[in-house]
């Protein structure tokens, strides 16, 4: 029997870069090969397409875009190709592929820039598609479906380019509306780069200013003190919530306002919940997971606060896929191997291919 032939796409021009190169490295080794051929598509930090023959010991380090039997290479958006173009030597050909693992975060990569086009190709992919994980990348959607759905979220409020010339007067406002602290982030930003704690005017004004550098919409969130808590949801029509986990380090209590990003050795499975606040979480990631039009898999972020109210804080339709990240761990927890957890994903994508095409 032939085998699948998987097209793995990393790197990307965001500030997530090194983080995609860290899952796709850990992705293309487990891949199993008795069931895949493997395609390598590197995307550097200025935005050129390469294919990358090398080992995935080069993607981890970093030095994947100077081996030199890289060649420019593009997927074309002609449903005809259904496969990747690669030019060398001004020879032009195409390798077909079956589906494609896009592990990209952050804009103009996770955000359904990348889903678009493949959308256009006709080629399968593995997660989310466009408009959920354009939904899910930009905060103030989020909170929008989120308030649509009746999903608990931190109170918030919405800053936009175009009132910039009144920002004095709109922090004010929120001030006024949310009350201190606040935490302020960029609205469309894989990382948390431009997020910052104000716990008064003058850092609200300056923690704003630093939020459009970037980005042009700013979300501004009421403090919660809570704890953190993780869900991994995966599948299509009937997904499936993982055991809740909580972000939890021995030597201190989580910090909302450190904007470090959490790690599995972090991570507590499960966490000491009530089963009726556990059930709850669950049943909360599923809806917002289902709500934001999510597919194949999703890291689902929530707060427990101190009086026991759930909120939804973000969700990752790409998350990290490291063996040691919060989502694999999640589902090493459910009797996934990573390498079971990758077969799975990819299968999910093919199997229900034939829904968008």
């Amino acid at each position: 029997m032939a085998k699948i032939k998987a097209a793995v796409i990393f790197g990307g021009t965001s500030r997530e870069h090194d983080l995609s190169l860290a899952s796709a490295a850990e992705v293309i080794q487990n891949i199993p090969r008795d069931k895949y051929e493997v395609i390598c598509i590197g995307i550097t930090r200025k935005g050129r397409w390469l294919y990358f023959p090398g080992s995935p010991d080069e993607i981890a380090d970093g030095t994947w875009e100077q081996n030199t039997d890289c060649t420019s290479a593009l997927i074309s958006p002609d449903p005809l190709h259904r496969g990747i173009i690669t030019i060398e030597n001004g020879e032009i050909s195409v390798k077909k592929i079956d589906v494609v693992f896009p592990i990209l975060t952050g804009k103009r990569s996770g955000d359904g820039t990348i889903q678009g086009l493949l959308d256009l190709s006709g080629i399968p992919y593995v997660g989310s598609g466009v408009l959920a994980s354009a939904s899910c990348m930009d905060k103030s959607h989020t909170h929008m479906v989120m308030d649509d759905y009746d999903i608990k979220t931190a109170k918030w409020q919405l800053i936009t380019q175009r009132e910039i010339n009144q920002l004095d007067e709109r922090c004010t406002d929120i001030a006024d509306k949310l009350g201190f602290p606040m935490v302020v982030k960029p609205a469309n930003s894989g990382s948390n780069a431009g997020t910052s704690f104000a716990e008064n005017a003058e850092q609200l004004i300056s923690a704003v200013k630093l939020a459009f550098s970037s980005d042009n919409k700013v979300v501004v969130e009421k403090y919660v003190k809570a704890r953190k808590l993780e869900a991994a949801v995966y599948g299509y029509d009937s997904p499936v919530c993982s055991a809740i986990g909580e972000i939890k380090n021995s030597n201190r209590p989580y910090d909302p306002t450190d904007f470090n990003v959490s790690t599995g050795d972090d991570l507590t499975i499960p966490a000491d919940l009530s089963r009726d606040i556990e059930k709850m979480a669950q049943e909360t990631a599923i809806k917002a997971f289902k709500a934001l039009g999510c597919k194949g898999m999703a890291r689902v972020d929530l707060f427990l606060t101190e009086d026991g109210e759930l909120l939804l804080n973000k969700i990752g339709t790409m998350p990290g896929l490291r063996k040691n990240s919060v989502f694999p761990k999640l589902m090493e927890d459910l009797g996934f191997s990573h390498d079971e957890l990758i077969d799975v994903l990819i299968e999910q994508a093919v199997d229900n291919a034939d829904r968008t095409y």
